[in-house]
């Protein structure tokens, strides 16, 4: 377990590889593993011996290599300039664009969006009417949440986020990342299921988690596959 990467990072060896993982103690009473687009990382509590923390790593070695794998072969983000020919996701299926030179609109057809702006605007035309359209669809979902646990409708901005998808205030507004309208719907209604419980418990308490399971109950997986479809969605040039 002292095994050392030059950058400070430590290495265990798992399923016949040397993997590489952050690691930290926190006041906690659990050890958990995290295998995002980062890497692995480890929370131990402070006084958690060394060889309970390497035994609960082997225990999860075949969890954490096929989470590594799983990760590695995602496709990378594509940029997307605004060009005819490019593909983006929408509301989780893939449009090609198709551009023209001309008065700014966005029309959407079967498989394609037909974008018309003055040639240095098409990308940041592109992105206005995505926002438009995220705002549109995200915010009847969150009424409808809202209805549910019988609480008053949330006021619903956007963000720009690209890592964190929503939040939730003090106030009872809550603010999603545009970048939602590139999901499928169920995905997007995690993200606002989350936000909407928050306006009971504004914490990730256990209480948090029950509200969440009445208006999203499979809200684990759903958790799991948002991080995953998250790390490959395109960058457009336009909101860099």
């Amino acid at each position: 377990m002292d095994r050392r990467t030059a950058e400070g990072a430590l290495l265990i060896r798992l399923c016949g590889r040397w993997i590489e993982y952050r690691f930290v103690r926190r006041r906690r009473s659990t050890i958990v593993i995290s295998v995002d687009a980062e890497g692995v990382a480890v929370a131990a509590p402070l006084r958690a011996p060394w060889r309970d923390i390497e035994a609960f790593l082997k225990q999860k070695e075949r969890w954490m290599v096929a989470k590594m794998d799983e990760w590695a072969r995602l496709p990378r983000p594509a940029l997307v300039r605004g060009a005819s020919g490019e593909s983006l996701p929408l509301f989780g299926s893939p449009v090609v664009l198709e551009v023209s030179t001309g008065r700014r609109a966005v029309r959407r057809e079967p498989g394609r969006l037909v974008v018309s702006a003055p040639a240095p605007h098409v990308a940041k035309v592109l992105v206005g009417w995505l926002k438009t359209q995220a705002l549109d669809a995200l915010t009847p979902r969150a009424e409808h949440f809202a209805a549910h646990l019988d609480v008053a409708a949330p006021l619903v901005g956007l963000s720009n986020a690209r890592t964190q998808w929503g939040v939730c205030t003090e106030g009872g507004s809550i603010r999603l990342s545009w970048r939602l309208v590139h999901l499928e719907p169920a995905l997007a209604d995690y993200v606002v299921a989350h936000e909407v419980a928050h306006l009971v418990e504004l914490n990730h308490s256990k209480r948090f988690w029950s509200v969440l399971a009445r208006l999203y109950p499979d809200w684990r997986a759903a958790r799991e596959r948002l991080e995953l479809a998250g790390a490959s969605l395109p960058i457009i040039q336009a909101a860099l």
